[in-house]
């Protein structure tokens, strides 16, 4: 299972294994407000470079969709106890 959740694994099950290829982070960032991470790995090809992007969501699970947003919710759970 820990296997499935690095990056590392997520940009090989896309394009296959990334040896003998060039591979690398061009960008790391963190939002301020709920911390998402966001990561761009560049591949280099011998038809051409490409880009994908990876976000980081709440389960540390990485994947080219971006989480979705938290929001504010109510509920009586915790004072029914």
């Amino acid at each position: 299972m820990a296997g499935d959740r690095s990056l590392r694994s997520q940009v090989e099950k896309l394009i296959g294994s990334t040896c003998g290829q060039a591979a690398r982070v061009r960008l790391l960032d963190r939002t301020r407000s709920g911390g998402t991470c966001r990561v761009c790995i560049q591949i280099d090809r011998p038809t051409g470079s490409f880009s994908l992007f990876f976000f980081r969501h709440a389960d540390r699970t990485w994947h080219v969709f971006p989480p979705g947003q938290r929001r504010p919710a109510m509920g009586i759970g915790r004072q029914a106890a």
